[in-house]
C-alpha cells in the first residue's frame, strides 16, 4: 500500500502500478554549482520503492534559499515559487515512474541494452567519461556528501540496478528538463551546456532516441518512450500546471499512486498565483438546477413569525453614531442609555423597526494596539475582532443596553446584533485557554516569516506575536505565533480568512472540524440570541461545510484559496467523518428549540443564498446582487435572477436582504448618487420582497465609509436636508406600509413590451397584494426614456401543501383584481407624484397597461381599487378628460365633472377679467360705469339659478341676488369711505378707518379675499342660512350655509386662481380656505359685542370654533395652550375688516329700504365699539406671549379709552 503523508493526517492510496524489482532511489537532481550557491542540504523528492514522501515545506525552504540571494525588491518577477519547484520535482518523479512502467512492461534489461547500443555507436570510453562528468556536475546525495566517489557510484549496484543505468536514466531526465520552456526561470538548477560542449552528451541523447524509436510504442498516444516523456511539454510548453493537468488526464492509468500529490501540486501553484484580492467577487445571475444552485438540496425553510417579514433595518456603527449624536445634540452621548428619545422617535416615525448596532461587544485589545502601531493613533479595535460577547463597558455595558432596548421596544424597534462565528480576536480568552480550538501548525508555514515584534497576549505565561512584515505592510502573513512560556511549545495559528482578500490579521481562525469548537460557538450564539431578537452572522458562508473544506482542508485538486493549506487537505470522505453535518443547520435547530422567535440573518455570498435559507434554514440572507447589478445597471441579469427565483421557489425571494451598501462597501450615495437613480433603487429596496437594510448615514447622504475600527467620523459631513426631505416624501411612507410589499404569495413580475416586440430589460415592473391592498411598482433603471405595455406576468411556481408544484402566469388585470367589464374602472394612487389615475378595466384586460417612463423615473401605485360607473358615466367622462393623466383627488375630479354646469356659470362672474375690474374699482385705479356692474349682477343671478339646483331644499334666488347687489355696493362704497360721518372730530373713529385702510394698502392680497367674500356670502341667503325658523329639509351632511355650500361646490378652488393677487397671508391655500370659511361663518361676530357680551366672551366664543382653533394652530405643550402669532395678527385685522363691511352694509340696506337712515351717532357708535374690541384684542395679543390663557386674562382688564 502506498502512503502519502502530510501535516497531521495521513491519506492512504492504493498503487495502480506497483513497480517490482527496480527500487533504487531516484533524486530530483540539482547542479553542484546551484547546491553550493544556495546551500541546499536535502533532496526535494525521492522515489524509494513504492513509498512516496512529498514535502511542501522543503519546497518552500528550497525557494526561500534561492530568493535570499536575489534582489526581489527591484526584480520581484525573479522570485522563485515553491509551487514551481514542487511541480518540477513532481514532473521529474512521474517521468521516472513512467520509465519504470515502460521497463516493467517491456523488459527490465532495456536500459542495459540501450547502454550496449550506445557503446556500439559511440564507444564505452566516451560514454563513461560523459557519465562521470554528469555525476560530478549533478552529484547524487551520497556523492555530494562525500560518502562515495562518482567512480564507485557508477560501478556499484543500487538495489540490483547498475549505477551506470541509473545515471543514463538521469541523463535522459536532464535533457527532458532542458527541453521544457516552463523550466526556463530555473535553468541554473540543471544546466547542460558544459555537458554538451565537453562530452558525448548530445550523441548519447540522439542515440537513445534512435534506440527507443525501434522499440515498442507506448502510452495513450502510442509513442516511443522519449516522445511520450516529451508529450506534456509539447502540449503546454510554457505552463507547469497545464503540464501536470495533461499528465493527470492522459496518463491516468500510470499515476494512481501520484494522483493526490499531483492535485496538491496544482493547488500549491494556484495558491501562489492568487496575486489579486477581489472581495466577494462579481455578482452573478442565480441559476437553480443541476448546473446551478439548489436543485439537489432539500427544502427546509424556517417559518417566519408574524413580525419578521416586515422588518426594515437601519445599520449604525455604534461608536461613530454616539459621537455624531454628541455633536448633533450639543452634549456628551457616550453610552447607549444616553441616546435621546427624540432620536428613537424619529427612526420609528420614518418606518424603521429594527436597529442593527455594529460594534457592541468587547473588542480585542491587540487589534486596537496593532491598528495604532500601523499609523492610526485614534483607532479602536475592529468590531469583528472580539474578546468576548459581553456589551462593552465604554458604551455602558448591559445596563445601558437594557435601557435602550426597553425604549426601542416601546416604539416597535427591535435591536439587532452581530455575531462573528468564524474567528476571534488573536488575544481572546479562547486563544489563551483553548488554543486547540483553532486551525494551526507546529511550525511556520513559510520560512520567510519572522515573529520578533511586540507581545500582544496581555496575560502572563503566553506570548502572541504578529508576523513582522505586517507592521510595514510588506506582507500579510496567514498565521501568528503563539508561545506557551511554561512549556516552550509554539503554535502557528491561522488568521481568519475567507480566501478572497487579505487575511484578517487581528483575528484567529476557529477550527470547525473540532467538535468542542463547534459546541462552544453554538453556546455563544444562544447567549446572543437570548439578548437580541435579530442576529446577523458575519461571513456566514465561510462555515458552510463545502467552504470549511475548501478554505482549510481542501480536497486534493480543489485547493489554492489560502496559502499553505493545500498540503493539509482531506478527501471528501475524511472531511465528512470529521464534520458530519452542516454547522448552520445545527445552529438553526438549536436556536429554534431554545430561543424561538429569533430572526437569524446570514451574510453569505458565493451563490449560496438559496442554500442558506432553503436548506440551512436561515430566516434571511444577504443579496449582494441587488446592490451590484442595480448599481452597474446589469438589469437583464437581475431581472433574470428574480425570474429564476420565482420559477424555482418564490419563498427564497422573500428571504433576501436587499441593500444599497453594507459596512464593507462604499456608501450608498457614493455608489448611486443622490438623484433619481438613488431613489429609484431605494424604492425597489423598500417595495420588493426581502428585508430592506439601510446603511449608516444613508438617509443623511453621508459619503464617508466608516471602518470597523472608527471611533468617530473623520469627515465633517452635515446632513443633506434636501435628501432627507425627499426620503420623507418618497420612501418613508412606503416603509410605513411595508406589510403591503413584503410577501411573495401575490408578487408578480412583468416584462415591459415595446412597440416592436422587444422587452425593455431596464424596467422593473411588479405587483403585489397583502390583506386586500394591491400595489404596482415601476422603475426605469437607465437614462433613456422607454414606453410600452404590461400584460402577462413572468412565470412563477405555486406549491400546495403536498409538495406539488404548478407553473403559472397571470395577467396584470387579474393580479390587480379587475373585471373584464367596460363599466368598471381601476383607480390608483401614485405615491411619488401624489396623483390619482383612472384606467378602464376592460381596456387593461385587452391591451395591457401603457407605461411611459423617463430615465430613472419611478412610479409606485398603491390604494388600487375598482369602481363601477353610474348612469351618468361620470367615471368614463373623467377618464376621457384626463387622457391618461393624473389628478390630485379622484373624488374632487368626479365632483368637477358633476359640477361642470355650475362652474361654467360661476366662471361668468369669477374670472380674471371681472376680478381685475373689481380690484381696480376697489383700489381706485380704474373706476367703472354702473352698466358694467349691472352685467355682473345679471351674470351672478344666472349663477344663482344654476346653484339652486345643487342646494338642498327650496332656494331663495331673488334674495341671494339682492344680497349680492348690496354686498357689491358695500364693497364699492368702502373705497370712498361713504360711511355716515360724525358731525364733529372723533379721533378713535378716524383711527378705525385708518387701521382698516392701512391694512388694505400694506397687504394687497386682502383685496382678493374681499372679492372672494363678495362672491360667496350671498350663498347664505340662497340656502336661508340666517333664517332660524326655516326648515330646509337638508339631510345630515348637506350644506346649508355659505361656507358649507362654497366648500361643497368647490367654488373657492375655482376662485383662487383667478383672483388678481394671490390671497395668502403667511399661509398656504388650505389655510386661506379655512380663513375664508371662518369669515363667512362669523361675518356677524360684531353683533355679539353689540349685544353686551364682554370682549373675553366674544373671543372665547371665537376660539371655541374648531375652524378658528385649527387656523390659529392652537396646541397644548407642557400644560400650556399656545397659538400662532402670525395667524392671530391676520385674524385680528380681518375681524376689524368684516366688522367695518358689516356696518357699511347695514347702512346701505337701511337707506335702500327707504327706512329711517341710521343716524351718524349710531354708525359712529358701532364703529367705535368695533374699534374698542379691535384695540383690546390687539393689545391683549401683544402681551399674551402667544398663550391663550393670558390672552383671555388680558381682555378682562379695564376698557381701553375710546372717544364717545
Amino acid at each position: 500500500m502506498n502512503c502519502i503523508c502530510f501535516a497531521q493526517r495521513t491519506l492512504e492510496v492504493a498503487a495502480l502500478h506497483p513497480i517490482t524489482g527496480r527500487s533504487a532511489e531516484r533524486e530530483f537532481h540539482v547542479a553542484r554549482a546551484a547546491r553550493d550557491k544556495y546551500q541546499f542540504q536535502h533532496p526535494l523528492f525521492t522515489l524509494r520503492g513504492n513509498v512516496v514522501f512529498a514535502d511542501f515545506h522543503a519546497a518552500r525552504l528550497f525557494a526561500q534559499a534561492i530568493n535570499q540571494t536575489r534582489d526581489l525588491s527591484r526584480h520581484p518577477d525573479q522570485a522563485a515559487r515553491a509551487g514551481d519547484i514542487n511541480a518540477m520535482g513532481l514532473i521529474d518523479e512521474i517521468m521516472h515512474h513512467v520509465i519504470l512502467c515502460y521497463l516493467d512492461e517491456f523488459g527490465d534489461d532495456l536500459m542495459a541494452e540501450a547502454r550496449e547500443f550506445l557503446i556500439s555507436q559511440i564507444g564505452e570510453q566516451e560514454i563513461d567519461r560523459t557519465l562521470l562528468h554528469f555525476c560530478r556536475s549533478f552529484p547524487p546525495r551520497e556523492v555530494y556528501q562525500d560518502s562515495t566517489t562518482c567512480e564507485a557510484y557508477l560501478e556499484k549496484l543500487h538495489d540490483g540496478v547498475p549505477g551506470r543505468d541509473l545515471a543514463l536514466e538521469e541523463l535522459i531526465m536532464l535533457w527532458i528538463e532542458n527541453q521544457n520552456p516552463a523550466y526556463a526561470p530555473y535553468a541554473e538548477l540543471f544546466p547542460d551546456r558544459d555537458l554538451t560542449s565537453d562530452t558525448a552528451y548530445a550523441n548519447i541523447i540522439q542515440g537513445l532516441q534512435d534506440f527507443f524509436a525501434d522499440k515498442p510504442a507506448f502510452g495513450p498516444e502510442n509513442l516511443t518512450l522519449i516522445e511520450t516523456l516529451l508529450a506534456p511539454i509539447k502540449a503546454h510548453p510554457h505552463s507547469l500546471d497545464q503540464q501536470l493537468a495533461y499528465i493527470r488526464r492522459r496518463w491516468s492509468s500510470w499515476i494512481g499512486r501520484y494522483l493526490f500529490r499531483l492535485l496538491r501540486s496544482l493547488d500549491l501553484i494556484a495558491e501562489e498565483r492568487k496575486a489579486h484580492f477581489s472581495g466577494a467577487g462579481p455578482a452573478q445571475v442565480i441559476e437553480y438546477g443541476r448546473r446551478g444552485v439548489g436543485m439537489l438540496e432539500y427544502e427546509r425553510f424556517s417559518p417566519d413569525t408574524e413580525w419578521m417579514p416586515n422588518v426594515v433595518m437601519l445599520a449604525k456603527s455604534t461608536l461613530v453614531w454616539l459621537n455624531q449624536l454628541s455633536d448633533q445634540y450639543g452634549y456628551e452621548i457616550r453610552t447607549l442609555d444616553r441616546i435621546p428619545d427624540q432620536e428613537l422617535d424619529r427612526l420609528a416615525a420614518a418606518g424603521f423597526n429594527s436597529l442593527w448596532l455594529i460594534g457592541l461587544w468587547r473588542r480585542s485589545h491587540a487589534s486596537r494596539r496593532i491598528k495604532q502601531m500601523c499609523g492610526n493613533p485614534d483607532a479602536e479595535a475592529s468590531a469583528y475582532s472580539l474578546l468576548e460577547y459581553e456589551v462593552a463597558e465604554e458604551i455602558g455595558g448591559w445596563p445601558a443596553l437594557e435601557n435602550l432596548r426597553s425604549r426601542c421596544n416601546a416604539r416597535g424597534i427591535r435591536l439587532a446584533s452581530d455575531m462573528v462565528p468564524n474567528h476571534t480576536g488573536i488575544d481572546s480568552p479562547w486563544v489563551i485557554s483553548h488554543p486547540d480550538w483553532f486551525v494551526q501548525l507546529p511550525h511556520s508555514p513559510f520560512p520567510s516569516y519572522t515573529f520578533n515584534g511586540e507581545n500582544h497576549s496581555g496575560v502572563d505565561g503566553v506570548g502572541i506575536y504578529l508576523e513582522d512584515h505586517y507592521y510595514d505592510r510588506s506582507d500579510a502573513a496567514v498565521v501568528f505565533r503563539r508561545v506557551d512560556f511554561g512549556s516552550g511549545r509554539e503554535r502557528y495559528i491561522y488568521h481568519g480568512n475567507d480566501g478572497t482578500s487579505m487575511p484578517w490579521n487581528d483575528t484567529a481562525q476557529l477550527d470547525f472540524l473540532n467538535p468542542d469548537t463547534r459546541e462552544a460557538v453554538i453556546q455563544t450564539i444562544l447567549h446572543v440570541a437570548r439578548n437580541f431578537p435579530i442576529i446577523r452572522f458575519d461571513a456566514a458562508m465561510t462555515l458552510a461545510k463545502k467552504h470549511v473544506q475548501r478554505l482549510w482542508y481542501p480536497e486534493p485538486g480543489s485547493g489554492g484559496d489560502i496559502a499553505s493549506r493545500s498540503e493539509h487537505g482531506l478527501t471528501a470522505e475524511e472531511f465528512d467523518r470529521a464534520m458530519p453535518q452542516e454547522f448552520w443547520r445545527e445552529v438553526v435547530d438549536r436556536v429554534a428549540e431554545e430561543v424561538p422567535d429569533t430572526l437569524l440573518l446570514a451574510e453569505a455570498f458565493w451563490m449560496m443564498e438559496s442554500y442558506f435559507v432553503r436548506t440551512l434554514g436561515m430566516h434571511r440572507v444577504y443579496n449582494s446582487a441587488f446592490m451590484h447589478m442595480l448599481k452597474n445597471q446589469d438589469n437583464q441579469k437581475y431581472r433574470q435572477t428574480i425570474k429564476n427565483t420565482l420559477e424555482f421557489d418564490p419563498a427564497i425571494l422573500k428571504r433576501f436582504v436587499n441593500f444599497m451598501n453594507n459596512p464593507d462597501e462604499e456608501t450608498a450615495v457614493v455608489q448611486f448618487g443622490k438623484g433619481d437613480k438613488y431613489f429609484g433603487v431605494a424604492t425597489l429596496m423598500v417595495t420588493m420582497p426581502g428585508l430592506p437594510m439601510f446603511g449608516h448615514g444613508q438617509v443623511q447622504g453621508f459619503a464617508e465609509k466608516y471602518g470597523m475600527e472608527f471611533r468617530r467620523a473623520y469627515w465633517n459631513e452635515q446632513p443633506d436636508m434636501e435628501l432627507v426631505h425627499r426620503h420623507e416624501r418618497e420612501l418613508f411612507p412606503l416603509m410605513r406600509r411595508r406589510y403591503q410589499f413584503s410577501g411573495v404569495d401575490r408578487f408578480r413580475l412583468y416584462d415591459l413590451w415595446g412597440d416592436h416586440g422587444q422587452i425593455h430589460e431596464d424596467v422593473y415592473a411588479y405587483s403585489n397584494e397583502a390583506f386586500g391592498a394591491r400595489s404596482l411598482v415601476l422603475y426605469n433603471n437607465a437614462y433613456e426614456t422607454v414606453w410600452g405595455r404590461l400584460s402577462l406576468s413572468a412565470g412563477y411556481v405555486e406549491k400546495d401543501g403536498h409538495g406539488n408544484r404548478r407553473h403559472r402566469q397571470v395577467h396584470l388585470a387579474e393580479a390587480l383584481g379587475l373585471h373584464n367589464d367596460h363599466r368598471r374602472f381601476c383607480i390608483m394612487y401614485e405615491q411619488k407624484s401624489r396623483l390619482w389615475y383612472i384606467r378602464n378595466s376592460a381596456d387593461l384586460w385587452s391591451s395591457g397597461m401603457f407605461v411611459n417612463l423617463q430615465g430613472y423615473q419611478t412610479q409606485v401605485f398603491v390604494d388600487i381599487y375598482e369602481v363601477t360607473d353610474n348612469e351618468f358615466a361620470h367615471y368614463a367622462r373623467l377618464a376621457d378628460s384626463l387622457r391618461g393623466g393624473g389628478v390630485p383627488d379622484v373624488d374632487n375630479a368626479l365632483k368637477e365633472i358633476y359640477l361642470k354646469p355650475l362652474h361654467e356659470s360661476f366662471a361668468l362672474v369669477a374670472n380674471s377679467g371681472v376680478c381685475q375690474e373689481l380690484s381696480a374699482e376697489f383700489t381706485g385705479q380704474l373706476p367703472k360705469k354702473a352698466a358694467t356692474w349691472d352685467e355682473l349682477r345679471d351674470n351672478y343671478q344666472r349663477f344663482l339659478r344654476v346653484a339652486a339646483d345643487y342646494a338642498c331644499g327650496p332656494a331663495d334666488v331673488a334674495g341671494a341676488a339682492q344680497e349680492f347687489d348690496a354686498r357689491l355696493r358695500t364693497l364699492l362704497a368702502t373705497r370712498h369711505l361713504e360711511l355716515v360721518r360724525p358731525h364733529e372730530h372723533v379721533p378713535s373713529f378716524r383711527k378705525a378707518l385708518h387701521a382698516f385702510t392701512l391694512g388694505l394698502r400694506e397687504t394687497p392680497a386682502r383685496v382678493s379675499t374681499m372679492i372672494a367674500l363678495l362672491m360667496l356670502k350671498p350663498l347664505g341667503v340662497l340656502v336661508h342660512e340666517d333664517d332660524d325658523d326655516y326648515d330646509c329639509g337638508c339631510e345630515d351632511g348637506q350644506p346649508n350655509s355659505a361656507a358649507g355650500l362654497a366648500e361643497d361646490l368647490m367654488l373657492l378652488t375655482r376662485l383662487a386662481p383667478v383672483l388678481p393677487v394671490r390671497p395668502f397671508e403667511n399661509e398656504d391655500e388650505i389655510a386661506w380656505k379655512l380663513r375664508v370659511r371662518i369669515l363667512l361663518t362669523n361675518y356677524n361676530w360684531l353683533s355679539l359685542f353689540e349685544q353686551g357680551q364682554s370682549a373675553r366672551n366674544v373671543t372665547a366664543a371665537l376660539l371655541s370654533d374648531s375652524d378658528v382653533s385649527s387656523y390659529l394652530g392652537v396646541n397644548t405643550h407642557d400644560g400650556v395652550v399656545w397659538y400662532n402669532k402670525e395667524r392671530m395678527d391676520t385674524l385680528i385685522w380681518w375681524l376689524l375688516a368684516v366688522g367695518m363691511l358689516q356696518v357699511a352694509y347695514d347702512d346701505i340696506i337701511s337707506r335702500h329700504s327707504q327706512s329711517i337712515d341710521e343716524s351718524p351717532e349710531v354708525v359712529m357708535t358701532r364703529v367705535l365699539r368695533l374699534y374698542d374690541y379691535y384695540e383690546r384684542l390687539r393689545l391683549a395679543h401683544a402681551s399674551a406671549a402667544y398663550r391663550v390663557e393670558r390672552l383671555l386674562e388680558a381682555l378682562d382688564e379695564p376698557n381701553v379709552e375710546v372717544d364717545t
